[in-house]
């Protein structure tokens, strides 16, 4: 039986090489379509929590996965020689960057090298991991050919469908999120978007791996070009003593050639503040230089510097100093309502707090313990706990600095016991109470 042969007939066995928040959606997903779906995860502990039948990531419900298991349709294993049974592995492992910004492929290519020596004729291998424009071709393709003896398009097929998972978002899942997907050769392509319409939502098919792979690129550099300037404007606003907020409800009366984009403290996630870099770092092989997309990056980067220099502004017209000052920090997730932090625009403003003397707290409704440090900012990295909010945490604090407005924060008792309220992201817009309220992109209070 042939492997097109297996995906109609849902006898194709799947493999998904990382369990995080892109990995597990896919399982599950697989696992709802009918394969026999199989989780590589190296942490031993997400591994023996499928196994029981319980979930690690907030979009992902124990009642979800749970049937599952119990059915014999999803598990999950340390050991990659389980891949010797299956006929499609999605790679699905993260791709950060280093200090430098330059991209990391250490994950993905220790998991390539897995592959390789477990390759069998027949096999679809799926990159998913956002990654630069050649990284199929050019990394993944020599590893598993030169290891295994077999040749990509003849003896195994080889494709690239960018993820599109979006952390928290109750409408847009693994189900419904249109595909894009571009193989080796035409036979890769079609047999990977054959298994991914599979889950139920529409595929586009595109003419290389490469194409999928800039597809992905250009999807979050949009993004956080827009960001860029949305955060640029509302500085600008704050200086022209305009309200941003008001401005952006405005524009989006307009029905046609406007999108609403919201300023912040920066930006995070693992894919905006990370992809344009991959972006940035690939287009100088080609002596290229993206110097608009970059100059994007910079004033996202910037974001957590104004919010500490709004900080310290609020506190100047209350007679205080930030160093010494008591600091609470709420929201340390990368985005409203999720338990996520990682590249969280938190991490920068709580160090640049703590790198000027300030004593700081943080409370998050999702996230228990936060770190941060470890670099030029805090050569020793610090570990804080999240602190109740309570009237008495809120009214020991010189400053209350909204960095992320989860929707579980009483924010009329922020404004009721708090003095002084940097808000960044607009969470107060419709709360009043006895704080002085510093809002980011909007008039300074006289």
């Amino acid at each position: 039986m042939t492997l097109a042969d297996k995906i109609v007939t849902h006898e194709a066995k799947v493999a998904i090489i990382g369990l995080g928040y892109v990995g597990l959606p896919l399982a599950l997903a697989m696992a709802k379509a009918g394969y026999t779906t199989l989780g590589i995860e190296a942490n031993a502990a997400k591994t023996a929590a499928i196994n029981a039948g319980h979930s690690y990531i907030e979009d992902v419900h124990d009642a979800d996965i749970a049937p599952h298991v119990a059915a014999g349709r999803l598990r999950a294993t340390t050991d990659y020689d389980a891949l010797r049974e299956v006929d499609v592995i999605f790679i699905c492992v993260p791709t950060p960057y280093t200090v430098q910004r330059v991209p990391d492929l250490t994950d993905v290519l220790t998991a390539t090298r897995s592959i390789a020596s477990r390759l069998q004729r027949g096999h679809l291998i799926v990159l998913q991991s956002t990654t630069y424009p050649g990284t199929t071709t050019e990394d993944v393709q020599p590893i598993l050919e030169s290891l295994s003896g077999l040749k990509a398009g003849v003896d195994f097929y080889l494709a690239f469908s960018p993820e599109r998972i979006d952390p928290g978002n109750p409408q847009w899942s693994a189900y419904n999120t249109p595909k894009v997907v571009g193989g080796l050769t035409p036979e890769s392509t079609q047999l990977a978007a054959a298994l991914l319409r599979q889950m139920g939502a529409p595929v586009h098919e595109v003419s290389s791996p490469a194409a999928a792979e800039l597809t992905k690129l250009l999807e979050n550099t949009f993004r956080a070009v827009n960001i860029a300037l949305v955060n640029e404007m509302a500085v600008l606003a704050e200086r022209m003593g305009i309200d941003i907020w008001e401005v952006i409800e405005a524009a989006k009366t307009k029905p046609f050639g406007f999108m609403p984009f919201k300023p912040g403290a920066g930006v995070g996630g693992h894919c905006i503040p990370i992809d344009p870099y991959y972006l940035l770092w690939k287009a100088r092989e080609y002596d290229f230089y993206t110097r608009f997309i970059e100059l994007a990056a910079e004033t996202n980067e910037a974001m957590p510097y104004h919010v500490l220099d709004l900080t310290v502004q609020g506190l100047s017209r209350q007679g205080k100093a930030l160093a010494g000052a008591r600091v609470l920090v709420l929201g340390v997730a990368f985005k409203a309502d999720i338990r996520d932090p990682r590249n969280s625009p938190a991490e920068r403003v709580i160090e640049l707090l703590v790198q000027r003397g300030a004593n700081v707290q943080y409370h998050d409704p999702h996230v228990p313990t936060y770190r941060v440090g470890g670099n030029v900012f805090l050569h020793e990295p610090l570990t804080f706990d999240s602190v109740a909010l309570t009237p008495e945490t809120l009214a020991a604090a010189d400053a209350v600095i909204i960095v992320t407005g989860h929707h579980a924060v009483d924010y009329t008792a922020v404004l009721e016991h708090a003095s002084l309220v940097i808000d960044s992201c607009n969470a107060t817009r419709s709360y009043s109470g006895k704080a002085a309220v510093v809002r980011l992109g909007a008039p300074a209070p006289r």
